[in-house]
């Protein structure tokens, strides 16, 4: 675990009540049919992957938000069979991610509800109390992205701030990810540094990584969504970093509709990812209500520059690659948020 990306190295009553809430947005009673020859390609492909906590976690979001709920359901049961005692979903053996687990959560509180699966909803609430009570954090509570060191990591602001909010941990939400904007945002440059060494006080990584600025925009979209209206500052604010995430990011968009892996360093490669999930943030946001769409120009491009990655195979390619993620290549995350992008294209055109 430790390893991986070293390129740029209790529960509460409104828990259960937001199990029992309709399911988010992206979720129809069918599969989305746009390009749908295309979205199985990459779909197939996706299933065939080993895939880490993390990348089962945004691999079954896909799903979900693609409507396909009886895969859905199937990676929720594979995620509460390899839970730990401590409630991580998803672990691998020697898994060391804290939040990651984490990733899998709405997933299998969604099922739990849908398929009235009383072991899926134990294991929620064994995660969720997880995060809320156990995790290791720092003095000011923000949850560690690693068991075996105090970092913060750009990555957990997608692993488990839109778990928690689905959940009905709203403000626990917006704490973590005001904290992991504390230490990892740049406000000069609007992008996101990658990792921070508590323990030390600086900085492992400084690098905007442009997949870590993707997990953030993801976030934001995600978890504006599942805000309550009585909540309409914090959604505000979250609106604004947002707009500000995607402007940073958008200043270095290439005339192909790809980015460099890190954002502002043109001798760093061509990655394909980031693309896709800057349109999902905007495809969501613009059918949200809080993104202008004026943007939908520039999320288009970025589609159809991921559409072209895909090969006969259904692999998105030059992607940042598993396993270490220094390199393209092709990787789980990569083609979950194909069909991420996809399914919210749907929702926006529909």
């Amino acid at each position: 675990m430790q390893k991986r990306r070293n390129f740029i190295k209790t529960i509460s009553t409104g828990a259960i009540i937001a199990a029992s809430q309709p399911l988010i947005f992206g979720c129809k009673t069918q599969k989305p049919k746009t390009n749908n020859k295309l979205t199985e390609k990459v779909k197939t492909a996706m299933l065939s992957m080993q895939r880490a906590s993390w990348e089962h976690g945004v691999a079954a979001q896909a799903l979900l938000e693609s409507g396909d709920y009886d895969l859905t359901y199937l990676f929720a049961k594979e995620a509460v069979l390899r839970q730990t005692e401590n409630g991580r979903l998803s672990v691998l053996y020697t898994d060391n991610g804290v939040t990651d687990p984490a990733a899998s959560g709405e997933a299998v509180m969604r099922m739990a509800k849908m398929k009235n699966d009383r072991e899926m909803l134990d294991a929620h609430k064994k995660m969720l109390s997880y995060l809320i009570q156990n995790a290791p954090r720092t003095s000011n509570g923000i949850i560690y992205h690693t068991l075996n060191a105090p970092e913060i990591w750009v990555d957990s602001i997608y692993m488990a701030p839109p778990y928690l909010s689905a959940a009905g941990e709203h403000q626990e939400a917006i704490k973590q990810i005001e904290g992991i904007r504390k230490y990892l945002w740049n406000d000069e440059h609007k992008l996101f540094s990658h990792r921070w060494h508590d323990g030390k006080n600086k900085f492992i990584n400084e690098k905007f990584w442009g997949v870590g600025n993707g997990w953030a925009i993801a976030s934001y979209a995600r978890v504006i969504d599942s805000l309550p209206q009585t909540m309409k500052k914090e959604r505000e604010q979250l609106v604004s970093y947002a707009k500000e995430n995607i402007d940073g990011c958008m200043k270095y968009l290439r005339p192909d509709g790809l980015f460099h892996n890190v954002v502002n360093d043109s001798n760093s490669f061509i990655e394909t990812n980031l693309s896709q999930m800057i349109a999902y943030g905007i495809f969501r946001g613009i059918k949200s209500g809080w993104l202008d769409s004026q943007y939908v120009e520039k999320a288009e491009k970025m589609r159809q520059a991921a559409h072209a990655k895909v090969n006969e195979l259904g692999f998105v390619q030059g992607a940042c690659g598993a396993p270490w993620f220094d390199s393209p290549g092709r990787a789980t995350e990569s083609q979950a948020f194909f069909l991420l992008m996809e399914a919210a294209y749907y929702e926006l055109n529909t």
